[in-house]
């Protein structure tokens, strides 16, 4: 199952760097049922000029709409652990596992989403920690800005 959640998480991965590539932030998210990906979305808070375009509500988005019953059978992934939002919409979507490259530079409510009984597994990646304290580093003010600080 670990090599499963790996593989996933380069896809979640690839979506961060191209992100990066866009000039936005590099958080990637997949969405998978299945065994398949059926979703993909990264950070487009710069580019689209958006409050609300994390990776995993873009990811979601691009998913299109699925029956309730879908998504309880979903696992999303994401490389950064989710905030406050879209913890928010992983739980009124009711995806039971969420899968993260690590949580260092951020920790999202993961404690809320337990007691409501999503499975939270943490990867702990290094190339997830490298990838976003390279960018803090380079865009502090962006940063800032999309945590609230």
């Amino acid at each position: 199952m670990q090599t499963m959640h790996y593989k996933f998480m380069q896809e979640a991965i690839r979506q961060a760097k191209r992100g990066l590539r866009q000039g936005g932030i590099p958080i990637g998210s997949v969405l998978v049922k299945d065994g398949k990906i059926i979703g993909r979305g990264h950070n487009k808070r710069m580019q689209k000029k958006s409050a609300i375009l994390h990776a995993e509500m873009d990811c979601l988005e691009n998913t299109g709409r699925l029956k309730a019953r879908d998504y309880k059978k979903c696992v999303i992934y994401s490389t950064l652990s989710p905030c406050d939002m879209c913890t928010g919409a992983i739980l009124l979507y009711k995806i039971p596992v969420v899968v993260i490259g690590e949580n260092k530079t951020f920790k999202g409510p993961e404690g809320y989403s337990r007691k409501r009984g999503v499975k939270i597994i943490n990867l702990n990646m290094q190339e997830c920690k490298d990838m976003m304290r390279d960018f803090i580093h380079k865009n502090p003010r962006l940063w800032n800005e999309d945590i609230g600080k």
